[in-house]
């Protein structure tokens, strides 16, 4: 904020001011460029993942990385991630809901806080529904198909292979997102509830910039801020994931 306000020629707080009304402004518009797909785009996007990473039935992959903050006032320990710096933790449904937490908490919270997986729970009946592909950070459901943390037959080896090669694009997604908006690789100097609708802000330029084919430069890049931490807890989805297992991998 200091080097645009010398260069244009004003103070550090009316930049300061100026960047909170846009991003306030941009971030209420979320709903309108941050959507769940219909049942056309679903279509298109189970037929994309597939000629991908030979995964079928896909309709979106979910991941967290962190932005980095300045140590906030209050609650400071709870934005002190497990790499050791203070972040937001922003998990995000590939051209879908973003949503932002403190660094230190995990992802399989994140998202059992979330309304997608409240949407889910509600509408998904079966697999043809469409699936999302997540790490082994996540629990294992009927709508959300996580690796085999121990393969022990080939088909779950063939179906580890498709899961990676399928589910990398959030991690490119994450990548291209923090190339075109550096502040989010750099880090923000703002509070945690301002940094919260900059990060908001951004992830609508980049749904807009992306309707409107905006190009960049060297945009595969892989963000190396995800998050990977295995999840401990109960595994709901494995029948489904061993039928979808044998019945495409076997």
């Amino acid at each position: 904020m200091q080097v645009v306000g010398d260069t244009v020629g004003v103070d550090k707080s009316t930049v300061s001011r100026c960047i909170t009304r846009v991003s306030t402004v941009l971030a209420s518009k979320a709903g309108t460029f941050i959507k769940w797909p219909s049942e056309d785009r679903k279509r298109e996007i189970k037929n994309g993942f597939y000629e991908n990473g030979g995964f079928p039935g896909v309709i979106g992959c979910i991941d967290g990385t962190h932005v980095r903050i300045q140590a906030p006032v209050q609650d400071e320990p709870s934005f002190v991630n497990r790499k050791g710096y203070h972040s937001i933790n922003v998990q995000a449904i590939c051209d879908h809901e973003v949503a932002r937490w403190p660094g230190s908490v995990h992802d399989s919270h994140i998202l059992r806080c979330s309304k997608i997986l409240k949407h889910l729970e509600l509408t998904h009946r079966r697999v043809e529904d469409g699936i999302v592909l997540g790490d082994s950070g996540y629990g294992c459901k009927s709508f959300l198909m996580t690796p085999f943390m121990r393969p022990t037959e080939d088909c779950h080896e063939r179906f580890n292979r498709a899961h990676t090669k399928t589910r990398c694009c959030i991690e490119r997604s994450f990548g291209w997102w923090k190339k075109r908006f550096n502040c989010l690789h750099s880090g923000v100097r703002v509070n945690p509830e301002k940094a919260c609708t900059m990060i908001m802000a951004c992830a609508v330029l980049h749904n807009i910039a992306i309707d409107l084919r905006e190009p960049m430069d060297d945009a595969d890049e892989v963000d190396d801020s995800c998050i990977d931490i295995p999840f401990r807890g109960p595994e709901e989805g494995r029948t489904v994931r061993d039928h979808i297992c044998r019945a495409f991998f076997g």
